[in-house]
């Protein structure tokens, strides 16, 4: 379990930090890296799970044509088509995303392999999900041990290694296509200036399993014997009882729920 205090989810309380000058030089980094990651990747249904609107514009110029944000709470002042649900129980329809998105999701969910079970069932074969977090093995994560009695974002999260996401990745049938490590500066108040920026470029050299924030992509493999063709005339429902339809505004969808009148 996480450690987190005060209203709200504990991602929205990361979504918070993301303001500050540190979660804002975060915010660049991991930005510049999902750009890099989404840059080969096409789809029909790209779907955030968790908060982190600071990712808004890199996702409208990836070549997903739809994208649906699905926070664990109704997000304040965004105007992005979202759908609340619990990251462990996903209201998507199997075998119905291209992508998954999480930003730093699993570092702050009761049960991480559960909800990566979640993203196996709804990701159509060979679908890709990319994982963010913050890494234990780090700086970052000796700050944690030492500042997550507070209950305040993002030390309260439970920070893991990349070890442990591929293993678990690995028995989901995922097979890891890129591993990145992002920040290794510590995160102190100055630290993320120019004056050592020499520790980035050390550390991606000397201990490249150290670095404070990860970015792995993997791919969800399916044992066949006919090949896989994607159907982009007729694509499932991407929600569970209902659907999302495409709009005629940059890519923007709208979500229209099936089922009984006034149910």
């Amino acid at each position: 379990m996480t450690a987190c205090t005060g209203p709200g989810s504990p991602l929205a309380g990361l979504e918070h930090w993301y303001r500050t000058p540190l979660g804002r030089d975060i915010a660049a980094r991991e930005a510049d890296c999902l750009t890099e990651l989404l840059h080969d990747t096409f789809g029909y249904y790209l779907v955030q799970v968790g908060d982190g609107d600071c990712f808004r514009e890199v996702l409208a110029a990836s070549r997903l044509r739809h994208r649906v944000l699905l926070p664990g709470e109704s997000p304040s002042g965004s105007h992005r088509p979202a759908v609340v649900g619990n990251p462990a129980a996903l209201p998507l329809a199997a075998d119905a995303v291209d992508v998954v998105l999480m930003p730093h999701t699993l570092d702050f969910t009761p049960d991480p392999r559960l909800v990566l079970r979640e993203v196996e069932r709804v990701l159509i074969p060979e679908g890709h999900v990319i994982v963010l977090g913050f890494n234990a093995l780090s700086s970052w994560g000796l700050m944690r041990l030492l500042y997550r009695y507070r209950g305040r974002a993002p030390w309260c999260g439970r920070f893991l290694t990349t070890y442990r996401i591929e293993d678990w990745l690995s028995l989901l049938g995922f097979d890891v296509e890129v591993r990145k490590q992002l920040v290794f500066r510590p995160p102190l108040r100055g630290a993320q200036g120019p004056r050592l920026a020499v520790l980035d470029v050390l550390g991606r050299t000397l201990w490249p399993a150290l670095g404070g924030v990860y970015a792995i992509k993997a791919v969800k493999r399916v044992s066949t014997l006919t090949p896989l063709r994607t159907s982009w005339g007729a694509r499932h429902a991407l929600l569970a009882g209902g659907a999302i339809e495409p709009t005629a505004r940059h890519g923007a969808s709208r979500i229209r729920r099936t089922g009984r009148p006034g149910a």
